[in-house]
């Protein structure tokens, strides 16, 4: 796991240590020391710890005149256990949200589980959000299924055109208008 490196493509727009508004503002970061492990197995010293035992992230980009967040997941989302959701809102999204960011993608490549437990946070995330949303990118359908199954993912908005959006490969901005374009259609907005 300590080669799953989070997406780099984009550190010449941003990076989340030197954004003022980000949780992350100020942190520095080893190139090879790993500190932080899920089950035990070493992840590569770029990703961002937010609170959770399980879960990490880096903040790829944030655009504040737009008002959208990418950011890029690695490990096991553990709700039940760990109320990974409430790390996550209250540690990286409410500080992002209260800058003016209203829509959050999230990338999840690399979350390999999902296990649910209260649903409290999501309603009260997408409450705060009012006209933003949250969407769910590249997640594996295991994850997806849980989140189906549990009822987690009636907060986020996804779809099988969205997981196929080449995001590694676009520009933050393209990523965004592509995903929100996609969404709209799919939901009549």
């Amino acid at each position: 796991m300590h080669d799953l490196a989070p997406h780099d493509r984009w550190l010449s727009l941003y990076q989340s240590q030197e954004d003022s508004h980000s949780p992350f503002y100020g942190h520095s970061y080893h190139e090879s020391q790993c500190r932080y492990t899920v089950y035990n197995h070493y992840i590569h010293p770029q990703w961002d710890a937010f609170g959770s035992e399980t879960l990490y992230l880096k903040i790829l980009f944030a655009d504040y005149q737009q008002g959208f967040a990418c950011i890029e997941l690695l490990g096991e989302w553990n709700d039940l256990l760990g109320n990974d959701c409430m790390f996550l809102k209250r540690e990286v999204a409410e500080p992002l949200m209260e800058a003016g960011i209203r829509y959050f993608i999230f990338l999840g490549d690399y979350v390999m589980d999902f296990h649910a437990g209260e649903l409290d946070y999501y309603e009260e995330w997408t409450d705060e959000l009012e006209e933003g949303w949250l969407a769910l990118i590249a997640f594996r359908s295991h994850v997806l299924q849980e989140m189906k199954r549990y009822g987690v993912a009636d907060y986020f908005l996804f779809s099988p055109e969205a997981d196929l959006i080449p995001w590694r490969s676009l520009k933050p901005q393209v990523l965004f208008e592509t995903t929100r374009r996609l969404l709209a259609n799919r939901l009549g907005f």
